[in-house]
């Protein structure tokens, strides 16, 4: 079976970032819903697109197809006291950005009275290589089209 929109896609990939550092080992599977529901990275569904099981690449992903470019406005502070108790650098917290959209931000460091908060994803902007497999392609059923995603063993779990 090709994979195409409303297909289950199995895949295991190992994913290093442009200096060669692991990010993800690939020794366990995942599944996703093919065709646009953002289950997966639009640099992988594309290169995926009209494949079928046991097919396999190493794909280079710039930003714009991996986690997105670098957005500096994500990037703010806020002062210490407006800042929840036990969150350390590297934490994540959840607020809202200037249009009132629900965000996760990244602790970058605290200086004196100010936090520093970025809300990019932690790997936007970044080239990000991938060793890709498809393990399984199957057809979608109407609840994982309905529900937007895929369920099962390498799925989501409700």
């Amino acid at each position: 079976m090709k994979i195409t929109k409303d297909t289950v896609v199995t895949i295991t990939f190992k994913a290093t970032n442009a200096h060669g550092k692991l990010l993800e080992d690939g020794k366990e599977p995942r599944a996703y819903l093919h065709g646009g529901y953002n289950n997966t990275l639009p640099g992988i569904e594309k290169a995926l697109e009209g494949q079928e099981k046991g097919f396999q690449s190493t794909l280079v992903l710039q930003p714009q197809d991996a986690f997105g470019v670098r957005d500096e406005s994500l990037v703010t502070t806020i002062p210490k006291r407006d800042f929840p108790p036990g969150v350390k650098v590297g934490g994540q917290l959840e607020g809202t950005d200037d249009q009132g959209r629900q965000q996760v931000f990244t602790v970058q460091k605290i200086k004196g009275d100010t936090v520093y908060l970025d809300g990019n994803h932690p790997l936007a902007g970044e080239v990000l290589h991938f060793a890709v497999k498809v393990v399984d392609v199957k057809a979608a059923s109407a609840e994982e089209i309905s529900h937007g995603h895929a369920h099962g063993a390498h799925g989501h779990h409700h």
